[in-house]
């Protein structure tokens, strides 16, 4: 005996997870061998291709929003900490304080300056290469041009002369009353010169505008700080995106008619755009158990783009809507946001995980086998 066919529609109910009042249901994904008896669910490549796809809906350089369609949520979820923590990045590690007379502590500024976002030519990026790691005990490793970037900042701040009587803007008052991260400035160091070209591919923070400090005249700051190559699991400021999250696609089902004023109150429910109002017509009146019959020309509710809803079930806290409407979200369908702090573009980011995550599975597909010898 051959395995059972399902239908396509049954297959769609299945992936979706029931939200209600207060419970949600069909959390569990069922499409493995055995749990439907006599249909075959084993893991096919051909399969996996005609049912996955990818749709973007915004492709900036530093903010993107896309769909996964067709996988499951553990390699979803796999990408995004990926993108959270695994994919390697430039950033402010030791911080070399010569002299620092403003009221920021050392320390706190350190802090400050390993948090600023920095970019350069991808392709030195790509070479910078890891600093190694210090074993207790041993001395300390040699920085060389491939595995660390050196940034200065000094900056003092003066009194400006030609300043008007009766001024109290500092920043009229006084030159270099605030410090910026655009006051960071790059010193290359051998090959960095050639990897790092003028002008947009030398590093450089992200933002040039991120206060650092504010000072008054006689204030001084000058110090090193020398980058290295992080990932964000060690610490948040490798991170590469300020947020990387996903959702899964919302659905909304109108069982039974919603008219009239209810119409009108069942789409307040929702976000703007999510429900539309139109008029039920003649042919969907003459329709036998539609629930139009006799409602020629009323208002009527109807989904007009469900992609836009937060399910926030207000709609099920009304006792007229009781019956009439189903929610849930598509099990298989990942709507993913990824914003950059700067250093990748947002797409190239995604590809970045997909890379880890490929390398992850070579890794334990080569361990595999050594343990099979």
């Amino acid at each position: 005996m051959g395995p059972i066919a399902v239908s396509p529609d049954e297959l769609d109910k299945r992936k979706i997870v029931g939200v209600n009042a207060e419970t949600v249901t069909n959390v569990t994904s069922t499409d493995f061998p055995g749990h439907y008896p006599g249909e075959d669910h084993a893991w096919d490549i051909q399969s996996f291709l005609d049912s996955f796809s990818i749709k973007f809906y915004k492709n900036d350089r530093y903010d993107s929003s896309f769909s996964l369609i067709g996988i499951d949520a553990s390699i979803a979820n796999a990408f995004r900490r990926i993108l959270l923590a695994e994919i390697p990045t430039l950033a402010i590690e030791h911080v070399f304080v010569h002299n620092n007379t403003s009221i920021v502590q050392d320390e706190v500024l350190a802090h400050r300056l390993g948090l600023v976002p920095l970019t350069g030519a991808a392709e030195g990026l790509k070479w910078i290469r890891y600093y190694p790691k210090q074993a207790e005990g041993d001395s300390a490793p040699g920085a060389a041009d491939y595995n660390t970037v050196v940034l200065k900042l000094h900056v003092e701040c003066t009194k400006n002369l030609d300043s008007k009587k009766g001024e109290d803007d500092p920043l009229k008052l006084y030159h270099n009353a605030h410090v910026y991260a655009h006051h960071m400035t790059w010193e290359p160091v051998g090959r960095q010169v050639t990897m790092f070209p003028e002008p947009d591919g030398v590093i450089r923070p992200i933002n040039p505008d991120i206060l650092l400090a504010k000072m008054r005249p006689g204030q001084v700051i000058d110090l090193e700080m020398h980058c290295v190559k992080g990932l964000g699991a060690d610490h948040a400021k490798f991170s590469p995106v300020c947020t990387a999250s996903y959702r899964l696609l919302p659905t909304i089902d109108i069982i039974k008619p919603i008219l009239g004023a209810d119409a009108k109150k069942f789409a307040r429910c929702f976000p703007k755009g999510v429900i539309g109002i139109e008029e039920v017509t003649e042919t969907e009146a003459r329709i036998d158990g539609s629930g139009y019959e006799g409602h020629v020309g009323e208002k009527r509710a109807v989904v007009v783009n469900s992609f836009r809803d937060t399910v926030s079930r207000e709609c099920l806290r009304h006792d007229e809507f009781v019956g009439k409407v189903k929610l849930g979200r598509v099990r298989d369908h990942f709507i993913f946001g990824i914003e950059s702090t700067g250093q990748y573009d947002s797409d190239a980011l995604f590809l970045e995980s997909v890379k880890v995550l490929k390398a992850k599975c070579t890794d334990l597909k080569r361990d595999l086998g050594n343990i099979m010898r």
